[in-house]
């Protein structure tokens, strides 16, 4: 049986990708992502002091309207700051055994960023449930379909790429979910939160779309 945070994941079907300054305005992201129908947030760690804000979202947003986990987690010790923090899923760029084995240890998902086979391999060998296509651009949707040939039942959500105008063909080529950053966010750097809503909208329903036409 898959974790209950990744069945909720991928029935979003977004991931939001935030990279903030500040506390205030990662919360202001997260809350216009959410009033999109967007809640599954990834807090990246390449935000100034990641585990406070990643703390500070978890007890200022109620959990059932918040998916939280943290993003750019490239060792053990930092993914279990930010699961003391309060990350229910982490996120990385590539693959780390030790993050694995840790994550597989205390029941919280960990989606490793894998551009081949055998890195993919390697992840679900050690547990992992969902891949992360990263970066998403270097290959395209194509790459899924191909990937899915000799491993139909890997799951695999694409960060890096994405955009309202792929989002359609990423999910008719197998993907589970996706990952959107600064297509989803980028207004948030002007002030623009309505703005964010409306893009964090704007790909539910795409991706809602493709699937019932996949």
């Amino acid at each position: 049986m898959q974790n209950p945070i990744l069945e909720q994941i991928k029935s979003v079907g977004v991931v939001a990708v935030v990279r903030a300054q500040t506390k205030e305005e990662a919360t202001k992201i997260a809350e216009a992502c959410i009033q999109g129908g967007l809640k599954a947030i990834e807090l990246t760690f390449t935000v100034p002091k990641a585990d406070e804000v990643i703390a500070h979202l978890a007890n200022n947003i109620p959990a059932d309207r918040l998916i939280l986990g943290a993003g750019t987690v490239l060792d053990q010790a930092t993914a279990e700051l930010a699961i003391k923090a309060g990350a229910k899923y982490i996120v990385s760029p590539g693959f780390d055994l030790a993050t694995a084995e840790y994550c597989l240890s205390v029941g919280v998902p960990y989606m490793p960023g894998c551009m081949t086979i055998t890195e993919m391999l390697t992840a679900l060998k050690a547990g992992v449930e969902i891949i992360k296509l990263f970066p998403g651009s270097v290959f395209g949707p194509g790459f899924v379909k191909a990937v899915k040939g000799p491993l139909p039942n890997i799951q695999i959500m694409p960060t890096g790429g994405v955009s309202l105008d792929n989002v359609a063909e990423w999910i008719k080529n197998g993907v589970v979910a996706v990952g959107v950053g600064g297509e989803l966010t980028a207004p948030a750097k002007k002030g623009d939160f309505k703005a964010v809503e409306d893009n964090a909208r704007a790909f539910v329903e795409a991706v809602a779309k493709a699937r019932k036409e996949a």
